[in-house]
């Protein structure tokens, strides 16, 4: 970066060759031996969306999810898809560690900016997320499971009107084995899938909420392939979920990402994103990809 112009290649060819950890080191080395601040200066020295890709690989996992979930609330306008996204698919570990950064980080709770940026049972289903409290354990009662099923068949499909604060009891917090067991014994009971009747029982961001929950436990590589999907699907990009999936899923589940978007969509991730980017921002998200399928 120094002198005239930036070697953008270098910069990929060095950043992404190392794990979020080691780039960390490379912060502290940088600071201790030039005496200023590497991100400060990749942000001077470069823009836009590629700017935005470095900058999100240079900064800790944790404070990465916190920063995003800021993004989407500050301002006017709510970006209700990132805090879907990232509530629903973080562990409770996860969770509880973008809670405590958060409030160091800005002084309030993540939970109080929920409730003044979202409303009725959205914001329910948000706070509900954002106690990292759901059970993690693998522990199936068959009795409790198709009491459940039939809970959310008696608080949807049976009745006239839908009772939400069910269907969030129930999604929000049981484990991933039991919620399982649900989805099948609720196919027997409504004769149709629990994403179908969330999809015809609700709407908005409410239904959006509900289904990336029940996404998430199925799948959630594949939750993930269908977000990139999406993002890069139709006319126009939506660069903040491209960016953020794959700046924060590329050391975690990207392989499983990749596999379940072959599988889906019968091309590669790899080919979606060289036909919807360009430039160095085309660049850095294909190394952050790994290879072609």
């Amino acid at each position: 970066m120094k002198g005239f112009g930036t070697d953008e290649d270098a910069i990929i060819e060095i950043l992404t060759k190392l794990n979020v950890s080691q780039r960390q080191q490379v912060l502290i080395t940088y600071k201790s031996s030039i005496g200023r601040d590497l991100i400060d200066d990749l942000k001077s020295e470069l823009s836009g969306n590629f700017e935005r890709v470095i900058v999100g690989m240079m900064t800790p996992t944790t404070m990465y999810d916190v920063h995003e979930l800021r993004r989407a609330m500050k301002g006017a306008g709510t970006d209700e898809g990132c805090l879907i996204e990232i509530l629903a698919s973080r562990t409770n570990e996860e969770i509880r560690r973008i809670n405590e950064n958060y409030k160091l980080q800005y002084g309030r709770t993540l939970e109080e900016d929920i409730v003044s940026d979202t409303s009725s049972m959205f914001r329910r289903v948000l706070v509900s997320l954002a106690t990292g409290n759901r059970d993690e354990g693998t522990y199936v009662d068959d009795a409790l499971a198709q009491q459940d099923a039939q809970c959310l068949y008696e608080a949807g499909e049976k009745k006239w009107g839908t009772d939400e604060v069910q269907f969030m009891a129930i999604l929000c917090t049981r484990n991933r084995c039991h919620l399982l067991r649900v989805f099948d014994a609720y196919r027997g009971i409504a004769n149709k899938d629990i994403t179908d009747s969330i999809k015809s029982e609700m709407s908005g961001d409410l239904e959006d909420g509900l289904l990336a929950v029940v996404k998430c436990v199925r799948n959630k590589p594949a939750y993930f392939a269908e977000r990139l999907y999406k993002s890069m699907k139709g006319l126009g990009t939506d660069d903040n979920t491209l960016i953020r999936v794959m700046v924060s899923r590329s050391e975690i589940d990207m392989l499983d990402i990749r596999r379940e978007f072959l599988t889906m969509y019968g091309k590669s991730l790899y080919s979606f994103i060289k036909g919807d980017c360009s430039g160095d921002y085309r660049k850095v998200l294909l190394r952050l990809c790994g290879g072609e399928d």
